[in-house]
């Protein structure tokens, strides 16, 4: 399997495993089959059913055509609202325990999937797949059309370690938080903050703790209250965790 290597906006690189072209494969017949699963539900429940269908046959054709967009609308947006509200996912990803991943470490935007949706009838539709297939065999990141154009990739979740365990810190039963707002922070974003911190730590780079501050407050809104850039994210660590375990 494909080895991607990210180079994060804070220089720390992050090796993943691109999701196999099978597993990707794979996980598309099977949103293809939740797809036509909900086609066959609406078509027997609702036009059949409940009659819609001989409602329709009374009606003009701009009203036959408005009410079965309406219905198979979910079908057209089904991976860009899937992956938006799982993270990467569909449910098919989510079975196959692959995702979609910004090739900069950070969690993916709206914007990202959309681009992916976008790019998807170029990939998948007008080609029937071989055009993303050939960009995915081609590329260094295993992406198609639509993962350059957002910058994305698809990796594999299978025998990695859960991403909690490198963030996970103790906090004390009466520790209060300080920035709230940390909660706009993902799991990859905290474990990225950390290890760039500890990285710095150790190498006395505290150009680079500057950097990562900044960043952080760019990110989330925060703004640093203590007046020293260590203890403020060595605070922002301990809120995150302190909230994640809470929730």
């Amino acid at each position: 399997m494909t080895q991607l290597s990210i180079n994060t906006t804070q220089n720390v690189n992050i090796n993943f495993t691109a999701a196999s072209i099978g597993d990707r494969i794979l996980a598309y017949l099977l949103d293809f089959l939740v797809k036509t699963a909900y086609v066959i539900v609406i078509y027997s429940v609702f036009f059949y059913g409940l009659g819609i269908n001989k409602l329709m046959d009374k009606m003009d054709d701009w009203s036959r055509i408005s009410i079965l967009v309406l219905f198979y609308m979910p079908v057209a947006f089904y991976s860009l609202l899937l992956e938006s509200l799982l993270e990467g996912q569909t449910l098919g990803k989510r079975l196959l325990k692959i995702k979609v991943v910004k090739i900069d470490g950070y969690q993916a935007s709206f914007g990202d999937y959309l681009m992916r949706w976008l790019f998807r009838i170029i990939d998948v539709s007008f080609s029937s797949g071989i055009v993303g297939l050939v960009s995915i065999i081609a590329s260094e990141k295993s992406q198609r059309l639509g993962d350059m154009a957002g910058g994305t990739s698809v990796i594999t979740l299978k025998n990695n370690i859960n991403i909690n365990h490198t963030i996970l810190e103790e906090i004390d039963v009466s520790y209060v938080p300080t920035y709230p707002l940390v909660i706009k922070l993902s799991d990859n974003d905290a474990r990225i903050i950390k290890e760039t911190f500890n990285s710095a730590r150790a190498n006395k780079d505290y150009h680079m703790i500057t950097r990562l501050k900044t960043k952080i407050e760019d990110v989330t809104g925060i703004r640093n209250q203590s007046g020293n850039d260590e203890d403020f994210i060595k605070t922002i660590l301990k809120d995150y965790n302190y909230y994640t375990q809470k929730m």
